[in-house]
């Protein structure tokens, strides 16, 4: 029951997959809207009147009053207040497409309590939330849209924390396109938030103010089987609340498994906060801008899965960090790490040889199996393209190639790393001056001038060291074997 109201909200989406009159507006329109609506909501939700619908010129007004579906909730464990029904309007195109648009805003409060059964209270504001979407009723989604809001408040409240966050504006944009095959779609969304603000204080800590002058974010997917996942969706949701699934349900769900691998061929996201800053009373720092991207991408049978971060002209300014050691403070930072070569079709083809109809904990064998098929027999890589720190005293730059496995429990380990820096005589120089001050640098020091014996020096000038640990546990640097294999157990 739990699962099917938490997919009430989303239903007004749903409910457009009936076959209206496109030809006129009318009152068994709305209706067969309605009706639908409700197929998807437990009967005695359905039943409070959740769901309005009713002809409104060209178009259809959708009502929804999700005040109502709290009615089957303790009000000790959940309580919103100033919830007010909200109305979207559906007109249906010649193409089959719907146009679906909204306006409305939203000032709310209340609480709830978490598993752990402490409470939480809560406030959301938004001015105004304009949209407007066209909808495909063959995938059960928007094929387009834009959104935009205004002035979003959120406030959490506990009895030993509260977070207070903000923003000036946001806008949305979601394109697609047919994929490179049938029945698939690549989808494509970008937007902004201004003015982003949060501040975090409690009991036992200072506030922490976190600002950001904008937050950029897209991503895209290509090749997702959109009407196949929104039938696993809907099936999910229909046998959330089975104890045991039959081997009819089983054979069922593989089936629409089948006919949506592999998910998609591509996914990227990436998210930039710009000016970011950060303010406490043990002091502050800023960044220009701070990235993240996350990437899957390749055939089924060869999967990479990529992250990177960056930040550029980052500041810092705190009494914890004293003067002398303010040029070690990092002034650009960028890591990019992958894991390539994932055979999610061996995944795939292990899942589907699991027995569903069985209890999760008899079934740890066959997962096991799985993930090991998914790393090629339990090994698996991590590539780190680059790894690179810069600052008044130093520029290093790292690249490395891990091999290890997943069964923690067996030793087989290996590295390939290239490790660079530039003006490395600069960064001694500058730790040595800092011994003066702190002798027990004086071993950090000396370190440092043993390693760099170990380097070559390439055509621009910096130095390298390339560092080599085979399974066996041999190291060398630059060729030159610097320890020797481990003694057998």
């Amino acid at each position: 029951m739990r699962y099917r109201l938490m997919t009430a909200t989303s239903a007004v989406v749903f409910g457009l997959m009936t076959a209206c009159h496109a030809a006129g507006i009318d009152q068994d329109g709305a209706n067969a809207i309605r009706d639908n609506l409700n197929s998807l909501l437990p009967e005695d939700i359905a039943k409070s009147g959740v769901v309005a619908v009713n002809p409104a010129g060209a178009r259809y007004e959708i009502t929804y009053d999700l005040a109502k579906l709290l009615s089957k909730f303790n009000p000790a464990d959940l309580a919103i207040n100033g919830l007010k029904p909200i109305s979207m309007f559906a007109t249906p195109r010649d193409d089959g497409l719907w146009n679906v648009e909204g306006d409305s805003s939203l000032n709310i409060s209340g609480h709830f309590k978490a598993p752990d059964k402490k409470r939480t209270d809560f406030t959301y504001s938004i001015a105004s939330m304009v949209h407007t979407w066209v909808f495909d009723p063959a995938i059960s989604y928007f094929r387009s849209g834009d959104f935009s809001a205004k002035d979003i408040k959120v406030t959490t409240a506990t009895d030993t924390e509260q977070v207070d966050a903000s923003f000036g504006d946001m806008k949305y944009k979601l394109t697609s396109a047919d994929g490179a095959s049938a029945d698939r779609i690549d989808f494509a969304a970008n937007g902004t938030l201004t003015a982003f603000a949060e501040q975090v204080h409690g009991k036992d800590m200072p506030p922490i103010r976190i600002t950001a002058d904008t937050i950029d974010f897209e991503a895209k997917v290509a090749s997702l089987p959109a009407k196949q996942l929104r039938d696993i969706v809907i099936f999910a949701v229909d046998h959330a609340d089975e104890k045991q699934m039959s081997k009819e349900s089983e054979e069922r769900l593989k089936g629409m498994l089948r006919a949506a691998f592999p998910l998609v061929s591509s996914f990227e996201e990436v998210i930039t906060l710009n000016n970011l800053a950060v303010t406490s009373a043990a002091g502050g720092g800023s960044a220009q801008s701070f990235a993240y991207r996350l990437a899957v991408n390749g055939p089924s049978n060869a999967t990479q899965f990529d992250v990177a971060m960056n930040a550029a002209n980052i500041t810092f300014d705190s009494p914890m960090i004293p003067a002398a050691y303010s040029a070690f403070v990092p002034q650009a930072v960028d890591v990019q790490l992958a894991i390539p070569g994932m055979d999610f079709a061996a995944f795939g083809d292990e899942f589907m040889k699991l027995d569903l109809t069985k209890p999760p904990e008899g079934r740890e064998d066959a997962g096991k199996k799985a993930v090991e098929r998914l790393f090629r027999n339990g090994r698996f890589v991590i590539d780190i393209p680059k790894v690179s720190a810069k600052s008044g005293v130093y520029d290093i730059d790292i690249s490395a190639r891990v091999e290890s496995r997943i069964d923690v429990g067996k030793q087989d380990y290996a590295l390939q790393a290239s490790v660079l820096a530039r003006d490395y005589d600069k960064t001694i120089a500058a730790v040595q001056e800092l011994a003066k001050t702190n002798p027990e640098l004086n071993q950090a020091s000396f370190g440092m001038l043993m390693v760099k014996g170990f380097a070559k020096t390439d055509p621009d000038g910096r130095q390298r060291w390339d560092v080599t640990v085979t399974p066996d546990g041999t190291v060398s640097v630059n060729g030159q074997q610097i320890k020797g294999p481990d003694k057998p157990e």
